[in-house]
């Protein structure tokens, strides 16, 4: 990649109006940053030798060091929750717990459902998906506020199965 190429990417990335583009080729590595509040662009260019891609992956490893101590935290939760049957949303999209805003919601904490019931919508490029419970049993808990983003396999319902 020539000087000529890195500014004709430069160029294009402060026109796309993205925050940060990263690209790595064999031996390149070309990281563009753009500010919203500020006007400049920063542009980082780093030759990576074959023995320094060895050294970047134990940068990882602090990060990872992190997760774990955060499980403890985490784990009193969990088991309090593992009784209960999580729905996770099976696409990305955006989430709705009503068929249109003039309606009321599809389900209730506290409400019995039962296999087939729909619980949700999830809108994807313009469709709606409606996601119907897989279980019967009693919403304990929504995961998710109405008009939310969801990612693929994001909890969004628990329910308790007895």
């Amino acid at each position: 990649m020539d000087l000529k190429d890195i500014q004709n990417l430069i160029k294009f990335v402060a026109k796309s109006g993205a925050s940060e583009v990263k690209l790595e080729m064999d031996d390149v590595k070309i990281t563009i940053k753009t500010g919203a509040e500020e006007s400049r662009e920063t542009t980082y260019i780093q030759q990576l030798p074959m023995q320094g891609m060895q050294q970047a992956q134990p940068v990882a490893a602090p990060s990872a060091a992190l997760q774990p101590s955060e499980a403890p935290a985490a784990a009193p939760a969990a088991a309090e929750d593992s009784k209960y049957i999580t729905i996770k949303s099976p696409i990305i999209g955006t989430f709705y717990r009503k068929p249109s805003p003039d309606k009321d919601a599809f389900v209730e904490v506290g409400k019995s459902i039962k296999e087939g019931d729909v619980l949700c919508v999830i809108e994807a490029m313009k469709l709606f998906n409606e996601i119907e419970s897989e279980v019967s049993g009693k919403i304990v808990k929504v995961l998710v506020d109405d008009s939310s983003p969801v990612e693929f396999d994001q909890p969004l319902f628990l329910v308790d199965p007895s």
